[in-house]
């Protein structure tokens, strides 16, 4: 699996020392050598929840309600906003209490675990990140910088586009488009302008607007 970071020229693979990996480790080392499944971030909460009642997700309507139940065991009155699939697994927008984007999820379609995202979501996540605690929350790049940014860095990888920026914890998150149909997503982190494209999502299915 291979994500894409862009800090002038840089583009690494999971573990490198590019900025937002850990070098020669992985993501476990940051977290006392545990994983993600077994690391807790969120109001005491693993970052993977799986579903043992029902763990199929055949459809959004199933993605969204994993997702849900995952924000209930939360209790920190978050709700679940967009839901897309995607071949590789269903991903979602968590809602914080006061209406703002928290985090995002992907839900895993054969288990029905629900695991916060790869990526922006983990290393640059101001609240819920890896790198929370001691961030400075400071913002330089603003949503429609954050939009001119993400369609300079398109435009030199091939035909596609970016849609509004919507704004998380340190970062912002666009849809990519190609001849204006929606095909994937990227991120642009809110203080330095990296672009990180969400290359682990696959083809795009369908999607589920915010209720």
């Amino acid at each position: 699996m291979i994500w894409m970071l862009v800090q002038g020229q840089g583009v690494g693979a999971w573990g490198s020392a590019a900025r937002g990996g850990v070098p020669g480790s992985g993501y476990g080392s940051m977290m006392g050598g545990g994983g993600w499944g077994d690391g807790s971030m969120m109001g005491g909460t693993p970052w993977g929840r799986p579903d043992t009642t029902d763990p199929s997700v055949e459809n959004l309507d199933d993605a969204r309600s994993a997702a849900e139940a995952f924000v209930d065991d939360l209790g920190q009155g978050m709700g679940v906003g967009e839901v897309m699939q995607f071949d590789n697994h269903y991903y979602a927008e968590i809602v914080g209490a006061d209406g703002e984007l928290a985090t995002e999820v992907l839900v895993d379609p054969t288990s029905g675990t629900v695991q916060i995202e790869y990526g922006p979501a983990r290393m640059w996540n101001t609240r819920f990140g890896m790198m929370a605690a001691g961030s400075s929350g400071s913002e330089r790049v603003t949503a429609a910088e954050a939009e001119r940014i993400a369609d300079r860095w398109l435009a030199d990888q091939g035909d596609l586009t970016a849609d509004g920026a919507e704004e998380l914890p340190g970062y912002y998150t666009l849809h990519t488009l190609r001849d204006g149909a929606l095909e994937g997503m990227l991120s642009v982190n809110s203080t330095t302008g990296d672009v990180w494209y969400h290359s682990w999502h696959g083809q795009f299915v369908d999607m589920s607007e915010a209720p």
